[in-house]
């Protein structure tokens, strides 16, 4: 047996907060759309990871969410522009990576990075 996929899954009653985060800010596409739940994504090919930790490094809280760009200022920019919060970051961590952190519509905390 081999897992083939893993599917974040949040519950709301409110699907549009997702649209505006997932779909307007970060730029997924709707892949699935049943009226009752959604599911967003990308073409790109992915590694299937769980993350499991004391921290999220930096003496941070362990994000939700981790979710890689391949350009973190214009991410920035774009939550920025949407008024969404950022709570940790800007910041370039010893281990390599460019990140921040935003709270998406649900309360999950969401770590948006880049690899430098």
């Amino acid at each position: 047996m081999k897992v083939k996929r893993i599917m974040a899954n949040t519950a709301t009653e409110d699907l549009d907060k997702a649209e505006a985060f997932y779909g307007r800010i970060l730029g997924l596409e709707r892949l699935m759309d049943h009226g009752w739940f959604r599911t967003y994504g990308s073409g790109e090919r992915m590694r299937v990871q769980v993350s499991f930790g004391a921290e999220g490094g930096s003496g941070t809280e362990v994000p939700d969410l981790s979710i890689e760009v391949d350009d973190l200022e214009t991410a920035l920019a774009r939550f920025e522009e949407a008024n969404v919060p950022i709570e940790y970051g800007p910041v370039s961590e010893p281990w390599g990576v460019r990140r921040f952190y935003v709270r998406d519509p649900f309360g999950k905390l969401v770590n948006i990075l880049q690899h430098e």
